[in-house]
């Protein structure tokens, strides 16, 4: 039996390390090997790394889109016990990591549509990346409306809060809508779970263009079922419209 080629490794330098709350951590790399890196908004890399002797690799999605560079983004959190979420967050300046990519099929369908984006936690890295990329370009959001529905436990969580402030400001077609499920009596916005909100979009969707809209979905397998159920099941969406990537 011929065995499968070796994957092609590269080695990301670690240029900017920016604390996003106590556990989580937004990561700058440039590829050394490259001049250019390219790759499909919300695709992944699988980082690389030794550990007792065994070769440990964990995949992390991208939350940048693709740059004129060697240049990526990625936004991860601590895990209780894990190797590899720990060895990134105490990763220091000037490092150097393996990794091989880009992999995965979690991106935007062309011609781009209506979009919702639904994400809880860090599943919100691969959203930044494809909302960045969709407004990077006048012809890809003109005449089109997105939204981003961010669930988190508490305001600390809500990652990148104020870029997608300054974008919602920017642009009447993106609306932003952060939710949190355990928010104290300071906390004005939404609450609940994402698919609380969710339907109410998408309801809207449904009657003002019906199978014009795609919906993106990111977080963990709960999340994702719920929304994938409550879009297809519920309000009869076509299942093509319907993309997600799970973290568990």
């Amino acid at each position: 039996m011929v065995g499968m080629p070796e994957r092609q490794l590269y080695t990301a330098h670690l240029v900017r390390s920016i604390p996003l709350s106590d556990r989580t951590k937004h990561l700058e790399f440039r590829v050394r090997e490259l001049p250019r890196f390219d790759f499909n908004a919300g695709q992944f890399v699988s980082m690389k790394e030794r550990r007792n002797e065994k070769e440990v690799t964990r995949a992390y999605s991208i939350a940048s889109p693709p740059r004129a560079d060697n240049s990526f983004d990625l936004c991860l959190n601590r895990v209780d016990e894990g190797f590899f979420s720990n060895y990134l967050c105490d990763l220091k300046e000037g490092a150097d990591v393996r990794f091989h990519g880009p992999h995965g099929l979690f991106v935007m369908r062309q011609p781009v549509r209506d979009s919702i984006f639904i994400a809880t936690g860090t599943g919100i890295a691969p959203m930044r990346g494809m909302l960045q990329w969709v407004f990077a370009e006048p012809e890809r959001w003109q005449g089109r409306e997105f939204w981003l529905v961010f669930g988190s436990r508490v305001p600390a969580d809500i990652y990148y809060h104020a870029e997608f402030l300054r974008l919602a400001a920017e642009r009447p077609n993106f609306h932003y809508f952060p939710t949190l499920s355990r928010a104290g009596a300071d906390w004005h916005g939404l609450r609940g779970y994402v698919q609380e909100h969710v339907r109410e979009i998408a309801r809207d969707r449904g009657a003002v263009s019906p199978n014009q809209t795609d919906a993106y979905i990111c977080g963990l397998q709960n999340m994702v079922e719920a929304n994938r159920d409550l879009l297809i099941k519920e309000l009869g969406w076509d299942k093509k419209s319907v993309l997600y990537e799970r973290f568990d």
